[in-house]
C-alpha cells in the first residue's frame, strides 16, 4: 500500500489544499486568454457552453487526478508507478506521469516569458506609460517589448527567481504560505477591479455581453474550443493537480473539494470577464481583439479612463499574482520527483529545475525578435512549445486519467480512495469519467491536430 502522507509534506487543512489548486488553476488562461476567447466567440452562448464543459469533463477529471495523486502520496511518475503495481498493472503506465511532468516543464519555460510581459506592464502603468496612449502608440509599446531581447530576459529571469524561491521553501513554508496570501489578495484586486468597472464602465452592456446568449454566435470550432478551455483552465493533465492531491489529507472529500476548486476557478474567469468588458465597452472598444487584449487593448482603455493610471496597475498586479500561483504548481512536479529519486535537497531540485526551465525560456523569448527567422513546421519555439503542451501532451495526459481511473483501476480502489457513498452522484460521475470525458478530450485533440 502507498504511504499515508507523502515525504514532502502535507496541506495543514483542506481549505489550504483548495487555495493551493485554485492558484494553480487561476492564471493567464482565466484573466488573458478567457475574456478574449469569449470576446472572440459571440459572448453568453460560449460562457454556457463552457461552464457545462467544465462540469462534464473538468469536475470530473480533476476528481480522478486528485485521487490518483492521494492514493500514490509521491510525484506523477512514481504514483502511477506505485498504483499501477498496486493494481497489478503494467510499468508502462508510468508514462502518464512522465507526460505530465514533462508537460509542467515546458509550459512553465514560455509561461515565465509572457508572465514577465506582465511584469513589465505593472511597471509600464505605474509610470504613466499609459496616459494620452492611442491605438498605434499601444501597438508600438507592445511592439517594442517583445523586440527587445535584453527587456525580455530581465523580466523572464526576475519571474523564475520569484517562483523557484517559493517552490524551494517546500510544502507548508513555501507553497502553502504563499497560496493563502496571493489567492485572497488575487480575489481581493479582482473585485476592486470589478468595482470599479461597475462604477466606470459600461456594466450593464458587459454583464449582457457575458451571460446573454446569442447562439447565433455560437459555431461548431467555438463549441470545441469552450471545451478546451474548460479542461486546460483547471490545470489538468500536467501533473501539478496529481503532486497537489498527493499532500491532501486521507480525511479530505476528493468530491468537495474538487467542486470548490472548480467553482472558485470558474468564479474568477467570470469576474475578469465583469472587470474587463465594461471597461473596453466604455472605451468604445471591442471585446473581439484576440491575444493582444490584454496588453494592446486594455491600456487604450485605462488611458482613457479616470483613475485608469491606478487601475491599470492593479489589473497587472492581480495578473502577476495569477501567473505567479500557478508556476509554482508548474515547477512541483519535477521537484517532487527530483527530491523523490535523487535523494537531492529541495533547494538544489528546484534550482536545477527553475535554470533548465529558465534556459529553455531563453529560447521562447529569442524566437519573438532574433530568432524570428527560425521555425520549426511554421513556428517559433514559444508558439511549438504552446502548440505541444495545450494541443497534444495535456489532452494525452487527460485522456490517459480518464483510461486509468475509469478503465483499468478495479471500482472497489476508486471507490475506496474517492469515499463517495454509493448512489446517483457517484454513478453519474463514473460514467463521465469513463465514457463522456474521454470522448470529448479525444474530439479536442483530434480537432487540434487537424484529423476531424
Amino acid at each position: 500500500m502507498p504511504a499515508t502522507v507523502s515525504i514532502h509534506g502535507q496541506w495543514s487543512t483542506r481549505l489550504a489544499f483548495i487555495l493551493a489548486a485554485t492558484g494553480s488553476a487561476v492564471g493567464l488562461g482565466n484573466i488573458w486568454r478567457f475574456p478574449y476567447i469569449v470576446g472572440d466567440n459571440g459572448g453568453g452562448a460560449f460562457v454556457l457552453v463552457y461552464l457545462a464543459c467544465i462540469l462534464l469533463i473538468g469536475l470530473p477529471i480533476m476528481m480522478a487526478e486528485i485521487l490518483l495523486g492521494r492514493r500514490g502520496r509521491q510525484s506523477p511518475i512514481n504514483t502511477m508507478l506505485t498504483v499501477a503495481r498496486e493494481e497489478g498493472l503494467s510499468r508502462g503506465w508510468g508514462l502518464m506521469g512522465w507526460i505530465g511532468v514533462l508537460a509542467g516543464f515546458l509550459i512553465l519555460s514560455f509561461y515565465s516569458v509572457i508572465a514577465g510581459w506582465a511584469l513589465a506592464y505593472v511597471f509600464k502603468s505605474g509610470s504613466g506609460g499609459f496616459i494620452g496612449l492611442d491605438a498605434e502608440g499601444s501597438s508600438e509599446m507592445f511592439g517594442a517589448m517583445l523586440a527587445s531581447p535584453e527587456a525580455l530576459l530581465a523580466w523572464h529571469t526576475i519571474f523564475m527567481v520569484m517562483t523557484a524561491m517559493v517552490v524551494a521553501r517546500g510544502v507548508r513554508s513555501g507553497l502553502e504560505r504563499a497560496v493563502t496570501i496571493l489567492m485572497p489578495l488575487l480575489v481581493l484586486l479582482l473585485v476592486v477591479l470589478v468595482g470599479y468597472s461597475m462604477a466606470q464602465g459600461e456594466f450593464i452592456a458587459g454583464v449582457q455581453f457575458l451571460f446573454q446568449p446569442d447562439f447565433s454566435a455560437l459555431s461548431a470550432n467555438a463549441v470545441l474550443l469552450a471545451m478546451g478551455q474548460a479542461f486546460f483552465t483547471l490545470s489538468l493533465g500536467m501533473g501539478a493537480i496529481m503532486v497537489y492531491g498527493s499532500y491532501l489529507s486521507s480525511e479530505a472529500s476528493v468530491a468537495k473539494t474538487s467542486g470548490a476548486v472548480v467553482a472558485a476557478d470558474t468564479l474568477v474567469a467570470l469576474l475578469a470577464g465583469l472587470a474587463i468588458f465594461p471597461i473596453l465597452f466604455a472605451a468604445g472598444l471591442s471585446p473581439g481583439q484576440g491575444p493582444g487584449l490584454i496588453f494592446v487593448t486594455l491600456p487604450l482603455a485605462f488611458a482613457e479612463m479616470p483613475m485608469g493610471l491606478y487601475f491599470g496597475t492593479v489589473f497587472f498586479v492581480l495578473l502577476v499574482f495569477a501567473a505567479w500561483t500557478s508556476a509554482i504548481s508548474l515547477i512541483e512536479p519535477a521537484v517532487a520527483f527530483l527530491v523523490e529519486n535523487l535523494s537531492l535537497t529541495r533547494v538544489f531540485a528546484t534550482t536545477l529545475v527553475a535554470m533548465f526551465a529558465w534556459l529553455l525560456g531563453i529560447g521562447a523569448l529569442l524566437s519573438l525578435n532574433v530568432w524570428s527567422g527560425y521555425t520549426l513546421f511554421d513556428m517559433g519555439i514559444l508558439d511549438l512549445l504552446d502548440y505541444l503542451t495545450a494541443n497534444i501532451l495535456l489532452p494525452l495526459g487527460g485522456f490517459l486519467i480518464a483510461l486509468f481511473v475509469g478503465w483499468r483501476m478495479t471500482e472497489r480502489s476508486v471507490q475506496s480512495e474517492l469515499r463517495l457513498k454509493l448512489g446517483f452522484v457517484y454513478s453519474l460521475w463514473y460514467f463521465l469519467v469513463r465514457y463522456v470525458a474521454p470522448i470529448a478530450i479525444l474530439v479536442v485533440f483530434l480537432r487540434a491536430i487537424g484529423l476531424v
